[in-house]
């Protein structure tokens, strides 16, 4: 007789079971911010990933489940979260193409010693000034506030890829003038896709597509509603991002 091996306690399940994810009980929790932005990078075989700020390793782990024959590396800052996003690898059975380095990007992308990647993504923390908002939980704090300014984080992923190279973010839609003008200095070809709650709600949160060297005219992309008024949880398009069987493309 088999007996079915149950996740360890603590974890959760993504993309319909096919990610095992353990996170902490306090601090930040992977959710639909890092769901989104794994469906937005549509990393071809062979193509390598940098995540700027990958925690526990919900992003990379959404991503390879996706994208077969794609090699991640991401760049986390705090020891708990960085030792969490080692063992979600081994988990999930990546760690022969996902690697992680307990660092601070305000080292800079050259401290790395990479070549440069195919992709650099991230979700970057969503402020910059501390008295901007209630004190977060100590846990989380590391999540929210970016002590070194959103520059710092654009500067490392436009750093981090090649000419031709792609970035994505997902970050706050009222920050969206400041990530394409920080952008700019390197990239361009931007696609923009606002995420609403409602359909008759602004946008809370943008992906933002980039291309380092890009040239092509700014493209504004339909938005992605996440919850519509009949009583499910999320619409039909989010729940198929959730389960995994539909991408964010650009």
């Amino acid at each position: 007789m088999t007996v079915a091996t149950l996740p360890p306690p603590g974890t959760n399940s993504l993309l319909s079971g096919k990610v095992t994810l353990i996170q902490p009980s306090d601090g930040y929790r992977a959710g639909m911010d890092a769901a989104l932005l794994a469906a937005a990078v549509p990393a071809k075989p062979d193509e390598r990933v940098l995540e700027a700020g990958c925690g526990v390793g919900g992003v990379l782990t959404q991503i390879a489940a996706r994208r077969s024959g794609v090699s991640l590396l991401g760049i986390e800052r705090d020891a708990v979260a960085s030792g969490l996003a080692v063992k979600n690898a081994a988990l999930n059975g990546l760690t022969d193409r996902m690697e992680v380095i307990h660092g601070d990007i305000a080292g800079g992308f050259a401290a790395l010693d990479r070549p440069r990647f195919d992709w650099a993504v991230s979700n970057p923390p969503f402020f910059d000034d501390e008295s901007a908002l209630r004190a977060p939980a100590p846990a989380k704090r590391g999540a929210w506030i970016a002590d070194d300014g959103l520059a710092v984080w654009v500067k490392f992923l436009s750093d981090g890829v090649r000419d031709g190279g792609r970035i994505v973010i997902i970050h706050r839609a009222d920050r969206l003038a400041d990530l394409l003008g920080l952008l700019a200095g390197k990239c361009g070809s931007f696609a923009i896709r606002p995420v609403q709650p409602y359909a008759d709600q602004p946008a809370r949160r943008v992906l933002v597509h980039a291309i380092r060297s890009g040239k092509a005219p700014l493209r504004l992309l339909p938005a992605l509603v996440l919850h519509d008024r009949s009583g499910a949880k999320h619409t039909p398009e989010a729940e198929a991002i959730l389960r995994g069987e539909v991408d964010l493309g650009w």
